[in-house]
């Protein structure tokens, strides 16, 4: 579970350019942001609504303020970072549609990384033992999960295409052996984790276009 975790966290970091403007949502203790901050000298800032785990952020020097993100980002003007991310949080957010939305607004680019309960692990669990399925990354028992949204990376395919998002990177990964490895084939099926940068579908001339071949679902 913990090298799946660590793994999301370097593939993102590769989405994000040196020296840019980033902002991570719902940031924990900032673990990202620091990776970002040392290892790309990016400039950090983050929204938390732990107290304890702000206190951690700040500890390591990183710009972190109070707040929900169902209720939007309101207080940050439009395209003010260069990316903006969601890691791991998705499924737990009351408004993801509302967050996304907004991630788009101050974000030129928004990276957003979520667990896959369409895993087979996790549909034979339910298929045979007709129960809420635990897992080793996913552990929780059904009355004390975070997760209120039970999203499959089809789900997050055909979100992008109904809101004209666009999915410009994207990368799977499944645990083997306690080791993340990229699952290309058939990912909705066999990965643990998918990991999308996203951006505004472009407009010209009036029209709104899209690239369909970014929106490929024969995933299973």
């Amino acid at each position: 579970m913990l090298q799946i975790i660590r793994q999301d966290l370097n593939i993102i970091a590769r989405f994000i350019e040196p020296g840019t403007k980033v902002l991570d949502l719902g940031c924990g203790d900032g673990l990202l942001l620091d990776m970002l901050k040392r290892t790309k000298n990016v400039i950090p800032y983050g929204i938390e609504i732990s107290e304890d785990r702000i206190i951690k952020c700040l500890e390591k020097g990183i710009p972190v303020f109070h707040g929900d993100m169902d209720k939007g980002l309101e207080d940050y003007h439009d395209k003010s970072f260069d990316y903006v991310i969601l890691s791991q949080t998705l499924q737990a957010i009351k408004k993801p549609f509302l967050v996304i939305n907004e991630m788009l607004r101050v974000g030129k680019k928004c990276i957003v990384s979520i667990p896959n309960f369409g895993y087979f692990g996790i549909r034979f669990n339910l298929l045979f033992k007709g129960k809420m399925p635990r897992t080793r990354y996913l552990p929780y028992n059904w009355y004390d999960t975070p997760d209120i949204h039970n999203l499959t990376i089809r789900d997050f395919y055909e979100f992008c295409r109904k809101f004209r998002i666009r999915i410009v990177k994207k990368i799977f990964l499944k645990n083997i052996n306690g080791k993340a490895v990229s699952m290309p084939v058939w990912p909705n099926l066999f990965s643990n984790v998918g990991i999308f940068l996203n951006t505004r579908h472009q407009e010209k001339k009036g029209k709104r276009y899209f690239k369909g071949a970014e929106h490929e679902t024969d995933d299973r």
